[in-house]
């Protein structure tokens, strides 16, 4: 399409959601994904012939159809590098081909695993919890044999299961918090009440591979020489430090699966200069109104970007942003689904809200931390490193810290140490827009060769 109504970025539940409603309201449509196939992290997949779930099918449908109308284009196998911001945004893809440029954007990038360091954390057979999920499901590929899954939050538990169900013996899942937490907010609890039935599903799960799970309880330390081999497990109390008078247990394994909740993947928004705050669970998203539109005109958000909350929302999330994208171009819309979308909505962020609030990252992980661990894998930054820089070189917020101790200048250019950095940074109080933006602030959102760059 030469100039389209809309480009979607992010074929995941949201952006799925978002392209084939826009579709069906007769505007013209470029989904942009950097997988081959639709599905996102939740619906990653191997093989088209094994369907993810009823939902994916449903929507999988609806984008075939609308392809073959030709109101929607799919470019699978691209990503965005860049955002050229104006009245008609360009984006820019790698690997290289035509720019799109599209009255509107629908954003739905989705995020990635959030992590903290242990001592350890930097030996082979350590993963990112969703890094272990994707080798299984996009790959077939198991990690090791015996498992230990840890950190916070219910996306531990479809982790454990699916390794189990892989044939990995999971010899324990570490939840840093307890689910009493869930009682604190009873109201957000039960706003979504599909979740209690997966709740309970995936213990059953558990119950029948025989995985123990521990609450209040952290892994400490990972060892090993040219791998993992061993982990130290420690009870925790509720501030998160380790108890005194409970011993630690070392544990045998080969892969660690740690995961602490999620990072959306904010990179085109701080290139558009969309405004952003701090979420209950300390994760920096963008802000939008009461239909996906964030503050700079034509472009809407959905998905994990506006707060991560699972699947069901990211989809109410992307048919109302593609709602809005219709309404605002004089299309017709049915303001009965517009009113039932942001219900779902309001319920989701409340259900969000509760399991924030229930999984947060312990307060006091710093405890956990040898003055050897290393901080920044890129630029091999330890903690003592950190601190010298933040108790004695005066290195208040993550981009002083940066700027003095480097980490967040490697590679991943602080995707990995972002939050981690900003969070010993900050020390006791809490964290501020201004000190998470400068790490996801970046204005190459992916790795671009530079022969894509110098040929004109």
């Amino acid at each position: 399409m030469a100039e389209p109504d809309l480009a979607v970025v992010g074929a995941g539940p949201a952006g799925l959601a978002a392209a084939v409603t826009a579709a069906e309201h007769g505007l013209r449509v470029v989904l942009v994904d950097g997988a081959a196939r639709p599905g996102g992290q939740y619906w990653r997949h191997a093989d088209e012939a094994i369907s993810p779930g009823p939902r994916y099918d449903d929507l999988r449908d609806r984008l075939r159809a609308a392809e073959a109308a030709g109101r929607l284009d799919r470019v699978s196998g691209h990503q965005v590098w860049f955002v050229e911001p104006g009245e008609v945004p360009t984006l820019h893809l790698t690997p290289r081909r035509e720019p799109v440029r599209a009255r509107a954007l629908v954003l739905a990038p989705g995020g990635y695993d959030r992590q903290l360091p242990v001592p350890g954390w930097d030996l082979p057979g350590v993963l990112a919890a969703g890094g272990a999920q994707a080798l299984l499901k996009g790959g077939q590929v198991v990690p090791g044999r015996r498992a230990v899954v840890a950190g916070t939050g219910p996306f531990l538990l479809p982790v454990a299961t699916g390794l189990a169900e892989a044939g990995v013996e999971v010899v324990a899942v570490c939840e840093a918090g307890s689910l009493a937490g869930w009682a604190r907010s009873p109201a957000g609890t039960a706003a979504v009440p599909s979740k209690t039935v997966e709740a309970a599903r995936y213990a059953a799960a558990l119950a029948r591979h025989r995985i123990p799970f521990h609450s209040r309880t952290a892994v400490t330390a990972i060892h090993g020489d040219d791998a993992v081999s061993a982990v130290t497990l420690s009870r925790l109390d509720r501030a998160g430090r380790v108890r005194t008078g409970v011993p630690p247990r070392r544990v045998e394994a080969d892969v660690v699966a740690l995961g602490w909740g999620f990072t959306p993947s904010l990179d085109l928004f701080t290139t558009l200069g969309a405004r952003l705050r701090v979420d209950t669970d300390e994760s920096l998203v963008v802000e939008v109104d009461a239909g996906q539109r964030t503050d700079v005109p034509g472009v809407y958000a959905a998905g994990e970007v506006t707060g991560v909350g699972g699947a069901l929302l990211a989809l109410a999330e992307g048919e109302l942003a593609a709602l809005s994208v219709a309404a605002d171009a004089g299309r017709p819309v049915a303001e009965r689904r517009v009113r039932a979308l942001r219900r779902a909505v309001g319920r989701g962020r409340r259900f969000a809200g509760a399991m924030h609030r229930a999984h947060p990252v312990p307060a006091s992980w710093e405890t956990w931390l040898r003055p050897d661990t290393v901080v920044c894998r890129c630029e091999e930054v330890t903690y003592a490193t950190v601190c010298t820089a933040r108790d004695e070189l005066g290195a208040a917020d993550a981009r002083t810290l940066k700027l003095l101790a480097r980490p967040g200048m490697g590679w991943c250019q602080g995707r990995v140490c972002g939050y981690a950095t900003a969070r010993l940074a900050a020390g006791d109080r809490p964290l501020t827009v201004d000190d998470l933006a400068p790490t996801c602030r970046r204005s190459i959102a992916v790795p671009v060769p530079l022969g894509e760059l110098a040929d004109p």
